[in-house]
């Protein structure tokens, strides 16, 4: 199949691609990296001569990804689809493509300490830092932590990797490269360089001084919606190009990439492709994390409950249409602190993409991990609003939603596929506790989620529970229906 991508009913490459230098390694070959980052960096090459290129790494799981890209020459299909038509591109900024458990840990290592690389980026999503998203520490009892610092030479965690890299450049002399986390996390910069740091710390005095001094993290607000790509997904991408890419991936049309402009040793010219290159991220990265991302979660789960297999079908009930809107706007928007943004105008455009019928992005894959994603995207906000005395019913009603589909099974005894990294611990807390309040209240203890000070809040906890109470009586579909006729 080799470059047969270049002959596809598509944009293909115009750029020598041999003159690309892979000055960025990204960690995490995943749909929503080749979907976003690498496209701003392809459209680059592609209009304005750019020479920034990619060396793509897995270090867990994605074998197949990666093999796939280097049967195909390291070139791979995006499909942007709307509602009225497909257009493809072939993007071609990767220069290279490695596997750790198949290329072997010394190979990705030793590309790290290539003399021109100059940002190491990473999509591993939240679960790959390590950290507890409660407080934003490193976890030095989490498994691969441990076992890192045990034997910090062979490293199999991102944070092992990156440090251990930094470690090899600083005792060869080489400059260090920047650090750039492109994870939906709020402040994923400063979360990245604090893991990073303290695992340093755990190792070596000196060389934690030496990262603080010279490295910098870039936080990044990153948004395109890029649903996980299915065997229907493909068999569009070749009806469209007339070329078979099982490394091809299918996202919306919208992208934005917002980025702190700091980096020590260049960057790319990101805002030719249209990136904001800004000196804060984080007021950008909680209008996302709230707004886009808090809705979207608030939909999986009481969607998903509701029998809405994608997210588009939720915005076909105006219920569910109306509630989220109104989370946006009345319970996440006032919390916020982005300047000069029509917020409004924002929301009427989340729906819209939310409504794009050829995206059929799943709830379930939404759903995943929400351990992980709940502390930023829904409770962040809930403090704003105890502390404001302000109305926060409908994040009430999705952090039940949340609890109710972590029982495990819908509303017709089915079971439910939870995937979660504190699975283990959510599975111990349903399994020993009663259904109804109690339930709602071993939930609340878990402090990896919830800390230790909101299970102590009545409002809070009398809220929740009464929406958990309504979700178990009436079912989720009643249940949103009853809190939009509110509204």
């Amino acid at each position: 199949m080799q470059n047969t991508l270049l002959t596809a009913k598509a944009t293909v490459p115009a750029y020598d691609r041999n003159a690309l230098v892979p000055r960025i390694v990204h960690l995490g070959f995943g749909a929503f990296h080749r979907a976003h980052q690498a496209v701003y960096t392809d459209i680059l090459a592609q209009e304005h001569n750019s020479d920034w290129g990619y060396t793509e790494v897995n270090l867990i799981g994605g074998e197949q990804q990666i093999a796939d890209l280097k049967h195909q020459d390291n070139l791979y299909t995006v499909a942007e689809m709307s509602a009225n038509a497909w257009t493809a591109r072939i993007v071609g900024v990767v220069k290279e493509a490695l596997h750790a458990q198949v290329d072997g840990l010394e190979t990705v290592l030793a590309k790290l300490c290539e003399p021109q690389v100059a940002i190491v980026s990473l999509t591993i999503t939240e679960k790959g830092y390590c950290h507890s998203p409660a407080t934003g520490e490193l976890n030095l009892s989490h498994p691969m932590i441990a076992a890192d610092l045990q034997n910090p030479h062979q490293p199999t965690s991102a944070p092992g990797v990156v440090v251990e890299a930094l470690a090899r450049r600083k005792a060869a002399g080489l400059a260090p490269f920047s650090v750039m986390s492109c994870d939906n996390m709020p402040e994923n910069g400063h979360v990245l360089g604090k893991v990073v740091r303290a695992y340093a710390r755990a190792l070596n005095s000196e060389l934690a001084e030496w990262i603080e001094q010279n490295v910098t993290f870039p936080s990044t607000m990153v948004d395109r919606i890029v649903p996980a790509v299915t065997a229907e997904t493909l068999e569009k991408i070749e009806a469209i190009t007339g070329v078979r890419d099982p490394a091809g991936v299918a996202c919306e049309p919208f992208r934005q990439w917002v980025i702190e402009d700091n980096f020590v040793a260049g960057r790319p010219e990101w805002e030719k492709a249209g990136a904001e290159l800004v000196s804060d991220v984080i007021p950008f990265e909680e209008m996302k994390l709230r707004m886009l991302n808090g809705s979207h979660s608030f939909l999986a789960y009481l969607g998903y409950l509701a029998g809405y297999q994608h997210i588009n079908d939720c915005m076909e009930d105006e219920k569910y249409r109306r509630a989220a809107h109104a989370l946006m706007l009345k319970e996440q928007a006032p919390t916020l602190k982005v300047k000069g943004v029509d917020l409004g105008r924002y929301a009427d455009l989340l729906i819209a993409r939310y409504s794009n019928p050829a995206l059929r992005h799943r709830t379930w894959q939404i759903a995943m991990d929400g351990s992980q994603k709940l502390p930023q995207r829904m409770l962040d906000s809930v403090r704003w609003h105890l502390a404001h005395n302000s109305d926060f019913s409908l994040l009430a009603l999705g952090v039940a939603g949340w609890m109710r589909y972590v029982d495990g099974s819908d509303e017709q005894g089915e079971a439910i596929e939870v995937c979660d990294p504190l699975l283990s611990t959510i599975q111990s807390v349903v399994k020993n506790s009663e259904q109804g309040e109690a339930r709602v209240k071993a939930l609340l203890g878990i402090e990896a989620i919830f800390g230790d000070e909101l299970p102590l809040e009545g409002k809070f906890v009398s809220q929740v529970t009464n929406a958990y109470l309504s979700l178990l009586d009436k079912g989720a579909k009643a249940t949103v229906a009853a809190f939009a006729e509110k509204l």
